[in-house]
């Protein structure tokens, strides 16, 4: 059961569909296989399919394969991960898959032996309630392995740029460069995708502090 987005939804992150009316619309039907878009973006897609097209409960939520890298702080933004964030909160075993390739023609042909052993894994293994995994490919044709990594720490500046329209307003563009804050360290997703190593990071759905409760326990009234 495919269930996508009608249009590109880049930076939608958990983002849903509020403030306006959902359409569904069925692309392709065949023996076991169903794809439909929806107008909404990529959680609004999960929403959908998992209260009018699933006959059941599924056994696994894929996002992606994604146009580009969703390694590092991109993980907040990122729709893909909201597909794969939404599943996991609804306790399906959820993955999230992305290439370094924003191409539109992007050859996604290598990552397919890598994706079907780990999906079968996923199905055989189950992954720890409120854990999903963000796994990101770097863009060649052959990798050097599989590392599991944290994400790592980064930002991205020079996010805006202004522009004139000859109308005489103003308008911006949110743009930007990203930098690796810590290029040194080997742990991190950043590394592993730079040295061509595909990049498994399991991501938890529970953002809380733990380590930080304790020091804020004089606040408690």
């Amino acid at each position: 059961m495919v269930c996508a987005p009608d249009g590109a939804r880049s930076g939608f992150a958990c983002a849903f569909s509020a403030n306006k009316p959902l359409t569904l619309t069925l692309r392709h039907k065949e023996e076991g296989v169903e794809v439909w878009s929806c107008n909404g973006t990529p959680v609004d897609c999960v929403k959908m399919a998992l209260a009018e097209l699933c006959p059941r409960k599924p056994d696994l939520v894929i996002g992606g394969i994604n146009h580009g890298d969703n390694g590092s702080v991109n993980t907040h933004y990122s729709g893909t991960m909201g597909v794969t964030m939404e599943g996991c909160m609804k306790y399906i075993p959820s993955i999230a898959f992305s290439l370094c390739d924003y191409h539109p023609d992007a050859d996604f042909s290598p990552l397919k032996p890598y994706i079907c052993e780990m999906i079968q894994r996923v199905l055989h293994d189950g992954l720890p309630v409120g854990v999903c995994l963000n796994i990101n490919f770097p863009k060649q044709q052959t990798f050097e392995g599989v590392r599991i990594c944290r994400m790592a720490k980064g930002s991205w500046t020079n996010e805006v740029t202004k522009c004139h329209h000859p109308r005489g307003y103003d308008y911006w563009w949110m743009v930007g460069s990203y930098s690796n804050d810590e290029p040194e360290a080997t742990d991190t997703d950043n590394w592993a995708l730079n040295h061509g190593y595909v990049a498994i990071t399991p991501t938890r759905v529970d953002v809380t502090a733990y380590e930080v409760m304790e020091q804020l326990k004089n606040w408690e009234q």
